[in-house]
């Protein structure tokens, strides 16, 4: 398929999913359930780092953690005590139990108290930085208080060649805004012509069918191929194509 083409094929499937209809069988449904800028972030952040495995689990146990934060996810950050957390304790969805939970908590609001919250502990702070150091960079913010080591497996470092899927979607929730309705576009400090697309199994084959991406794996350096070759086709949003990928790859088994 000509280039031409590609984006004419591709740019068709991101307006038949990039809608309001979308929302229903996505985890994106959770922060939607809120206004407040800091309680959709803190949604959306919590609903992202889950978002491995089955979609119906990954929606329920989001729900789930919402409830533990009394539906009010910045306020609970802010004013919780350690007896509050006592409450976690049968969460887990796969290998985020309670004691991840728990340390999510004491993290967030160190970053929101600390450090300007999430908007600002993930910017890119000059020309020379990137996403891929953005993260690696708050991934050090976010561990700067006491934690158990098994918690930090939950963040990505796509300074270690990870290709960071969960983080970029949170990413793409906050900062695309194309007046669709799914995504949020609340960080105005941030530009979608620097974000990545979420790379995982199924948009990582649809890549590589559509020869978008070359590498076998689906890591960082995975990531930065395909990046490139999106930006070909929007270098603006160049992310909205994450519908197009994974609509192909889940809806239409591509």
């Amino acid at each position: 398929m000509k280039q031409k083409e590609l984006k004419e094929f591709l740019d068709e499937k991101v307006i038949l999913y990039n809608n309001p209809k979308f929302i229903e069988s996505d985890p994106i449904q959770i922060p939607h359930q809120f206004s407040k800028k800091e309680d959709i972030e803190i949604a959306a952040f919590l609903t992202a780092t889950i978002s491995w495995g089955n979609r119906t689990m990954i929606i329920k146990n989001s729900y789930k953690m919402m409830e533990l934060l009394d539906n009010s996810p910045h306020d609970f950050i802010l004013n919780h005590q350690e007896k509050d957390l006592k409450a976690f304790q049968n969460f887990v969805h796969r290998t985020f139990n309670y004691i991840d939970f728990q340390q999510f908590i004491k993290s967030l609001q160190h970053v929101y108290l600390n450090h300007g919250g999430l908007e600002n502990a993930l910017a890119i702070k000059d020309k020379s930085t990137t996403y891929q150091t953005a993260i690696h960079q708050f991934k050090a913010v976010f561990f700067e208080v006491e934690h158990q080591q098994r918690t930090q497996k939950h963040i990505s470092d796509p300074l270690k060649n990870s290709a960071a899927k969960r983080i970029n979607m949170f990413l793409r929730w906050m900062v695309r805004n194309d007046k669709a309705g799914v995504d949020f576009g609340l960080w105005q400090t941030h530009n979608p012509a620097n974000l990545s697309c979420p790379l995982d199994v199924h948009s990582g084959n649809v890549a590589r069918k559509l020869k978008l991406l070359l590498r076998t794996q689906n890591d960082w350096k995975a990531l930065s191929e395909l990046d490139k070759n999106l930006r070909k086709l929007d270098k603006k949003d160049p992310v909205k194509y994450d519908f197009a990928l994974f609509g192909l790859g889940v809806f239409e088994k591509f």
